[in-house]
């Protein structure tokens, strides 16, 4: 009984959890409402069925005893292990909580990586934020034993954006304790007006001269800016941050945030200075990231606090960087896949946080990219006035 207790409370938390993501998610893009509200229905009819038969259901997963292993049984698991391996169409196999238990060639080539480095790895994280939290419904769906199903979904990693139809289909096999999920990738099938995969920003990633060039322009701008801030026997212009968001947020970044802080390394003092982002986006957006609390993500608490730069070219935890003031993830709100911080430090000590954000269809920062910023932080905390505010 202990254990069908257990289970329950497990399942109604990821419920919960699931729920939380799509009424996020519709906040955020209305737009997407039909895909959103499917999720929720099969969500609405599973939490039905779990108030009714929880237990039945529980009872039923744990009935099943593994059949024991005969002799003849490891040349046809190499065979099978060859055979899914090879197969032209990409394939990934899910344990029950979501982690890529096997991916075969064309599938880690799909996802951009290797096989042994994406073994281990929540699915979901190759996802764009998007999309995400529908995902995590319907795989929770096809868990249970709501059938196989096919959704649409964009991956995202590593510079790229692409939409995928995802196939899922539950597996239950003797030698598992809890069922598995084989998902299999094919490209969008629809007429000629469908929207196809999300063109890559205008960079050029893999031709090292080019990023070169791009790093040393952006720094020699940035100093340009900063040296009118320091002036002759530094009597200069006040350091204008906008502009300084401004610059980096028109050659290097979607997304630009400046935070301060009135006392040196102090979260509770800090206080969102600028932010700049793309020209197109809502008036809406821009308010909410800056009226959100700096100190309130992990982020800035680790930059502010410990004055460590933090690089995450995949972004996994979409909360990492707060919330806006009806609790949606600040990077589920900008679509962000890629993120950077580097503390802005002074003479007295870290003075603020400067945060890179790229949206997914961009290329995800680098090492170069972080020592570049890190640089520039540094210059921009030297240039700060002893006190942001006050006399």
């Amino acid at each position: 009984m202990s254990e069908n207790l257990a289970g329950l409370q497990r399942e109604t938390n990821a419920l919960s959890e699931r729920v939380a993501a799509l009424r996020s998610t519709h906040a955020m893009y209305p737009d997407d409402a039909r895909g959103t509200a499917e999720a929720a229905l099969t969500e609405l009819e599973y939490a039905e069925r779990l108030l009714a038969d929880a237990g039945a259901e529980l009872a039923r997963s744990y009935s099943e005893q593994p059949e024991p292993r005969r002799q003849g049984d490891d040349g046809d698991r190499v065979l099978l292990r060859a055979m899914f391996a090879e197969l032209s169409v990409p394939v990934v196999l899910l344990d029950h909580e979501g982690y890529i238990r096997r991916i075969n060639n064309a599938g880690a080539t799909q996802l951009g990586s290797a096989p042994g480095y994406l073994t281990g790895k929540p699915f979901t994280h190759f996802v764009d934020l998007r999309t995400r939290a529908a995902l995590q419904s319907w795989l929770a769906s096809v868990l249970r034993g709501g059938g196989s199903t096919t959704v649409q979904a964009r991956l995202a990693q590593r510079g790229w954006a692409e939409d995928v139809h995802l196939t899922l289909t539950r597996l239950e096999l003797p030698t598992e304790p809890h069922p598995l999920v084989l998902v299999a990738m094919s490209p969008p099938m629809g007429g000629a007006d469908e929207e196809g995969p999300s063109p890559l920003a205008p960079e050029v990633e893999d031709q090292v001269v080019v990023l070169a060039a791009r790093r040393l322009d952006v720094l020699t701008r940035m100093t340009r800016l900063l040296l009118r801030s320091a002036g002759p026997s530094g009597a200069g212009e006040p350091l204008a941050l906008a502009d300084a968001a401004d610059l980096l947020a028109d050659s290097y970044a979607d997304w630009v945030v400046v935070d301060v802080c009135d006392l040196p390394g102090d979260p509770e003092a800090a206080r969102r200075a600028e932010v700049a982002g793309p020209t197109d986006a809502p008036a809406v957006l821009r308010e909410a990231v800056a009226a959100a609390a700096p100190g309130e993500g992990a982020v800035l608490g680790e930059v502010l606090v410990r004055g460590q730069s933090l690089l995450f070219p995949l972004i996994e935890d979409e909360g990492v960087f707060g919330h806006t003031a009806s609790g949606v993830p600040l990077l589920a709100a900008l679509g962000a896949g890629s993120l950077l911080s580097v503390p802005l430090r002074g003479s007295r000590g870290v003075r603020g946080a400067l945060t890179l954000i790229r949206r997914s269809a961009r290329g995800s920062f680098r090492l170069a990219d972080l020592g570049l910023i890190e640089e520039i932080g540094e210059h921009i905390g030297l240039a700060l006035p002893p006190r942001v505010r006050g006399a």
